[in-house]
């Protein structure tokens, strides 16, 4: 299926993300825990000395050299050269009836590790990471024994080293594979949840719709980017357009945004009943507009509202009859909603008596903007429109209008605009953050548009 949202993830951020990765991936290895190594060895003159080597503590490990490269129809590929380790720990010999231990200090130098990762994704959408290859070598260990027979050891020092290097290429070579295989806890990728709330109304699928595409400039991830009703996931009963995001990659990373995120929103919000609107006396007398009282109410005689309803308040509840639906263009976005008014009277005892039933339709303009990791936006209102469906001989359309202008511009406009505010989660990993982003609307196929475009701090 067509994706609704995707992810464009080109060299400049990887290399921007290898900073950070490094730095998590050294402070893994530095938790590596290495076996203790035993053995015999024969010397001559000597005859045969048995060894134990105990208590290894890895100190340091540092990853001078990185880089994480795209291979194209495949995935990743990370590559570690002229790694450096330090270790110490404990020695204990046995030469006949001799005995003793000591301590030694062990560096290892130009530890190289290359592991090539094939992204894809699973039955649920998650995304998934498996090893393609992965090699590991490491071409110099450095042994230093301290003690009364630190000599002793060091007439087989090569021995005591091709094991450390065999025990340590094995440990680098799990680490690795671990931190990149499916179920991995500690892979950022996989952390990465397929669905977030946007409030207590709604949320989003963020579910992988095929496996991401590795070009030599960017790889691509394709989103469902539908969101939902948390109460009733009602399925939409429309489906997405193609979304085309332009062949860009100057950026770190770029976000392609369809008509068909915003509509299934609408859609979700609409299905919950989020999108029904009352307006009261005070609201309007907040806003500096007329009283909504029956006997200043703008339909005159023959309805005669003030002798059926003396002075009883009134109130409107504002309703979407279907999910207004928007279209992006290239001047930006825009929709036409058509909204029901039906107008009250309230009785002294909280009960309602329905008056009439209006329509009111309006050009919508909408921006939108990237803050703190999620996509805000905001609406401006055009010329109000209205129309009775019952009422046109008596109603006073001049000064209903006056009414809903103030109810639209004073009342309605900032609420929408306040949760639009709010916005709508990024599919980012934890603890990144989006720095100087440039919004985009482009044209695309079936009337959907792609925006913005962004890169990490």
């Amino acid at each position: 299926t067509n994706p609704g949202f995707v992810v464009r993830i080109t060299q400049a951020g990887l290399d921007y993300a290898k900073q950070h990765g490094v730095a998590i991936l050294e402070k893994e290895l530095a938790q590596l825990k290495l076996q203790d190594i035993s053995g015999e060895s024969r010397i001559p003159v000597l005859g045969k000395v048995r060894y134990e080597i105990s208590g290894l503590n890895l100190r340091d490990f540092q990853l001078p050299h990185s880089q994480i490269s795209l291979v194209p129809n495949e995935g990743l590929q990370v590559s570690i050269s002229n790694a450096f380790a330090e270790l110490d720990g404990n020695w204990r010999v046995k030469l006949r009836i001799l005995r003793h231990h000591g301590s030694f200090n062990l560096n290892v130098e130009h530890i190289y590790i290359k592991t090539t990762l094939k992204l894809g994704r699973d039955d649920s959408g998650k995304p998934t990471v498996d090893i393609s290859a992965c090699s590991t070598s490491i071409s110099n260990v450095r042994v230093h024994f301290s003690g009364k027979l630190s000599w002793l050891y060091n007439l087989f020092r090569k021995t005591i080293a091709s094991k450390f290097k065999e025990n340590l290429e094995g440990k680098v070579r799990e680490r690795s594979s671990r931190e990149a295989a499916p179920g991995s806890h500690s892979s950022s990728a996989l952390c990465l949840a397929v669905t977030a709330n946007i409030d207590a109304v709604a949320g989003i699928d963020y579910s992988l719709t095929a496996a991401p595409v590795a070009t030599a400039q960017f790889l691509n991830v394709d989103l469902k980017g539908e969101c939902f009703s948390l109460a009733q996931h009602t399925p939409v009963p429309f489906t997405p357009p193609a979304l085309a995001v332009p062949p860009e990659h100057n950026r770190m990373v770029y976000f392609g945004v369809s008509s068909y995120f915003f509509n299934t929103a609408s859609f979700a919000y609409h299905t919950a009943g989020a999108l029904i609107f009352e307006i009261t006396d005070a609201m309007v007398r907040r806003g500096g507009g007329e009283i909504l009282c029956c006997s200043s109410s703008p339909l005159p005689a023959p309805l005669q509202l003030d002798e059926m309803y003396p002075n009883m308040p009134m109130k409107f509840s504002l309703s979407a009859p279907s999910a207004p639906f928007l279209n992006i263009g290239t001047n930006g976005v825009s929709l036409q909603p058509v909204v029901d008014i039906q107008a009250y009277a309230i009785y002294p005892n909280g009960n309602l008596a329905p008056l009439f039933l209006l329509g009111l339709v309006s050009n919508v303009s909408a921006t939108a903007d990237v803050q703190s990791g999620r996509m805000v936006g905001s609406l401006a209102v055009g010329r109000l429109k209205l129309f009775s469906f019952s009422l046109s001989p008596y109603l006073q359309v001049k000064m209903m209008q006056s009414i809903m202008n103030v109810v639209a511009s004073s009342i309605l406009l900032p609420r929408l605009n306040e949760r639009l505010g709010k916005g709508f989660p990024l599919p980012l990993p934890a603890q990144v953050q989006l720095s100087d982003p440039i919004v985009q609307f482009h044209e695309v196929s079936g009337g959907s548009g792609a925006g913005p475009a962004t890169h990490p701090r």
